[in-house]
């Protein structure tokens, strides 16, 4: 497919052109030689008018420092007539209409001469009618002497990003809700920046480490951040994607700054825990059953073989995780606590790298549902309801494993139920 080139039309320059009494005018342009983009910067109705500067679009600001000097468009008003001939020819490649059928549809647009001239419609009409919903309100016509053609544009929206998505996900009650993130390693950072997409208000990371080179094989940050604090960068990253989420870093390790994350787990609504070890997850597991708050704990497991999400949410007949592991311990099954320890590898000779990133990230995803799915559940969305309360996933499944881990599929997952508190489970007692 031949690459064709794209005008941007600035949110506040089609406002313009819509408030115009007038039935035409010019635009001012730069371009972006590199991307084959024009972003319209200026908006004039008729001849006379003020030249207005128009506000960039959203992520074209570096289009402003362009230096290809400028480039000029004019718009008109057009009717649905002109818009249906646009949308059957852009199905029609290497066809355009004749100059002297445009020019009767439009008779204020310039005539080309020698050159080529962008033109640009607007058609009111087309919105106020669903019989034309697959009209485009704007259009964009490159005219010369033989004819007009259809010429790719993009109009910015005035809602967009997790703006587009109310009324179709409860977006609204995400918005409200705080999710602390214990870990962001390759899991952890796929955890914040899907629960970010699907629109929680506040993220709490916590994480002592740096960024260094062998995350970056299976870490959603690059290169840019090595030596950073993963916390700082990631917080950075999801600021700058979504701009409405409140981000904030915290330079801590969960079982030393215990008591930090105490106080934290008063102020959010759930936890994940992604964090390697027996160690941090045995302190999330108590901290958060103490706070009555939700904990999400994922993992891989056996270098990368099995991923597992376990939901220990604060009800009376579910116990924490070590009640959960009691029936592992010591009938020679897998330990999955014990597995941990040994972790999936960073590179070193001695701890070769075994678990491949897109793994790591399928596990983070599914760590963000379930969470998600707890939070929209207690606001009485039934329809987020989990089958389990864990999940067991084979990645690269190997055979001799006993159960809940003899999957024997990649891509298999088994859900489990919860089991009760033990009568002697310090963490499930009441304090």
């Amino acid at each position: 497919m031949t690459r064709r080139s794209l005008v941007i039309v600035p949110a506040e320059a089609a406002d313009k052109i819509r408030a115009s009494a007038g039935a035409w005018g010019t635009l001012g342009m730069v371009r972006a030689p590199s991307d084959d983009l024009f972003v319209i910067t200026a908006y004039q109705a008729g001849k006379s008018g003020a030249v207005l500067p128009v506000r960039t679009a959203s992520g074209q600001e570096r289009h402003r420092r362009v230096e290809e000097g400028a480039y000029e468009a004019s718009w008109h008003r057009a009717d649905a007539v002109t818009h249906w001939a646009h949308y059957s020819l852009s199905a029609r490649p290497d066809h355009c209409m004749p100059l002297e059928q445009f020019r009767r549809l439009i008779p204020t647009a310039p005539h080309p001469h020698n050159d080529a001239v962008l033109v640009l419609t607007h058609a009111p009409g087309v919105t106020d009618n669903p019989d034309l919903d697959r009209l485009p309100e704007f259009a964009a016509w490159r005219v010369t002497r033989e004819g007009a053609e259809p010429f790719d544009l993009a109009v910015e929206p005035r809602a967009y990003g997790l703006g587009q998505l109310v009324g179709h996900w409860p977006v609204e009650a995400l918005s409200a809700r705080a999710v602390l993130v214990v870990g962001v390693g390759s899991i952890g950072g796929e955890v914040a920046s899907s629960l970010a997409g699907y629109g929680v208000g506040q993220l709490d990371l916590l994480d002592p480490d740096r960024l260094l080179w062998h995350n970056t094989v299976r870490h959603v940050l690059g290169e840019g951040d090595i030596g950073r604090f993963k916390t700082d960068a990631l917080r950075d990253m999801l600021t700058t994607r979504w701009p409405s989420l409140d981000a904030r870093s915290h330079v801590k390790d969960v079982v030393r700054d215990a008591d930090h994350v105490r106080l934290l787990l008063q102020e959010v609504d759930a936890v994940v825990c992604a964090a390697d070890g027996i160690a941090p997850r045995r302190v999330v597991s108590h901290l958060a059953r103490r706070a009555g708050r939700d904990a999400i704990l994922t993992s891989v497991l056996e270098d990368g073989a099995f991923g597992e999400v376990l939901r220990l949410r604060r009800a009376p007949d579910e116990g924490c995780l070590l009640c959960r592991r009691a029936d592992l311990y010591g009938t020679g099954r897998m330990d999955p606590e014990r597995a941990l320890e040994r972790g999936y590898g960073d590179g070193d000779p001695h701890r070769p790298m075994t678990a491949v990133g897109p793994d790591l990230h399928l596990m983070g995803d599914l760590a963000a549902k379930v969470t998600v799915a707890s939070l929209l559940q207690r606001q009485g969305h039934n329809e987020q309801r989990l089958p389990g309360e864990q999940a067991i996933v084979a990645l690269r499944p190997q055979p001799g494993f006993e159960a809940p881990f003899d999957l024997g599929r990649a891509g298999q997952v088994q859900w489990h139920p919860a089991t009760p508190p033990r009568p002697d489970c310090i963490t499930c007692s009441t304090p």
